[in-house]
């Protein structure tokens, strides 16, 4: 299978990759244990000398980097670069804290000591080609874990450019290694004795497939899956901000967020004035060439993304929602200059009025499609957003205390932000419940998934 590097926005092929051939994975799995037997007994003090290293190779080519995502995935340029920025700082940050994170645990009766598993595989999603690999990679070595990478295929030249920065910060040959190959043969990487465990970010059937053929195998996984998080908007929030935001969380990353604010649900009483002003918001941003400053929302990463987020708008459409603004490609697609005709852009579109039983009640939405829900009372609120069979993250807007606390105990989320929009920290855990994933990435939580816990007494 070819493995292509396709401009989004253009239609444009950069370059063309021919997959590993099974001899080759073989000699990247042999590379990879090898150099695991030395790199498990290198010092706490390296690792975090090489990793700081990485953070100032990252902050030096950070626009460089940035533009590589652009061109493969279609993000804005600004928010690419700071996509390598917060790159170096879970790197630093592991650097800085992984040894005491890693810190034997001492009790009356013994301790407990945190060692390295092998090689761990990591399957990696496009929508942030860099970041969802970072997070997992600084804390991995940083334990003494060597890693894998099997990144999404239509994103090769970040894969080979994230290769190349463990390499120039001075990690040992075989530390890191992309492995350009496809889905079909992921499943015998994830089962051969070497790799000891698997870490995805991606859809749920992805996620299933992955942890199917892990759980055959006895592979621990860590697993971060889609999201259909939830902002709730109460009479007493703070409007401006609250509305503010919501264009942020809605449409991070041309739309294409796991964490992204998907459904707005707002107490009546102050519907019409959110809608009102999120419209208005809306119908301002500049749809077009990422690689402009000016753009705010650049194209959705693939062509298949687009039909699937079309698909949905037009079944809720059909079944009678309203578009308040934006659902109509062909529009959009005439308003854009030539050379972006064949690119995969898709309109700011806000749909309300939505009837039960759309794909609005249960699919996650992966693009620039704010969804608007109306209920009469945090209750209501509450249960619509437990409705669905995600728990990854939710929003909370409401200066009442009482039900500031009702959000955080009774939302089903693996993140409740108060007044404040959904994001990653490298000082938090992070990961979801139910369909939304298993296991926690960053923090102390996340350095901890991929090492053995060693009970050791000492008489």
């Amino acid at each position: 299978m070819a493995i292509k590097s396709i401009n989004p926005a253009t239609g444009k092929v950069y370059k063309t990759y021919p997959s590993l051939t099974s001899e080759e994975i073989e000699q990247r799995l042999v590379e990879g244990e090898a150099q695991y037997q030395h790199y498990r007994w290198t010092s706490f003090s390296d690792r975090s000398n090489w990793l700081q290293a990485a953070a100032d190779y990252l902050e030096d080519h950070d626009s460089g980097l940035g533009r590589i995502m652009t061109q493969e995935m279609g993000k804005p340029l600004g928010a690419a670069i700071a996509e390598v920025k917060k790159c170096a700082w879970v790197c630093r940050h592991y650097a800085d804290h992984g040894a005491d994170y890693l810190a034997d645990e001492r009790s009356d009766v013994g301790y407990v000591r945190y060692q390295p598993l092998g090689i761990i595989l990591a399957v990696m999603p496009w929508n942030y080609p860099l970041w969802q690999v970072f997070r997992l990679a600084a804390p991995a070595l940083m334990a003494g874990n060597v890693v894998l990478l099997k990144h999404a295929s239509n994103v090769p030249k970040c894969a080979l450019s994230i290769e190349q920065v463990f390499r120039k910060a001075g990690f040992p040959d075989g530390a890191f290694q992309t492995l350009l190959i496809g889905a079909d043969q992921t499943a015998a990487v994830i089962a051969d004795d070497r790799v000891r465990g698997v870490s995805l970010t991606g859809s749920g059937p992805a996620g299933s497939q992955v942890a199917a053929v892990a759980g055959q195998h006895l592979k621990k996984v860590v697993l971060e899956l889609g999201g259909s998080d939830p902002f709730i908007v109460m009479p007493s929030a703070d409007l401006d901000a609250a509305v503010e935001t919501a264009v942020t969380a809605r449409l991070q990353n041309n739309g294409q967020s796991c964490i992204a604010a998907k459904r707005f649900i707002l107490v009546d009483n102050i519907a019409d004035e959110f809608e009102a002003r999120l419209v208005e918001k809306y119908e301002s941003l500049v749809v077009g060439d990422p690689m402009q400053p000016e753009t705010d929302i650049g194209p959705l990463a693939t062509p298949s993304i687009l039909r699937d987020i079309h698909k949905q708008v037009h079944d809720c459409l059909i079944a009678g929602a309203k578009a308040l603004v934006g659902g109509h490609v062909e529009k959009l697609k005439a308003s854009l200059p030539p050379e972006l005709e064949l690119g995969n852009f898709y309109p700011p579109t806000i749909l309300s009025h939505i009837p039960p039983g759309t794909p609005a009640d249960q699919e996650e939405f992966f693009g620039p499609v704010a969804l608007i829900f109306r209920v009469k009372d945090l209750d209501e609120a509450i249960a619509l957003a437990n409705s669905t069979p995600f728990g990854l993250g939710a929003s909370g807007w409401t200066q009442d205390a009482t039900e500031q606390q009702r959000l955080i105990n009774e939302i089903e989320a693996g993140a409740v932000f108060i007044n404040s929009m959904v994001k990653s920290d490298p000082r938090l855990p992070f990961g979801g419940i139910k369909q939304s994933g298993i296991g926690r990435e960053l923090g102390r939580h996340g350095i901890l998934e991929f090492v053995n816990a060693k009970t050791v007494c000492v008489s």
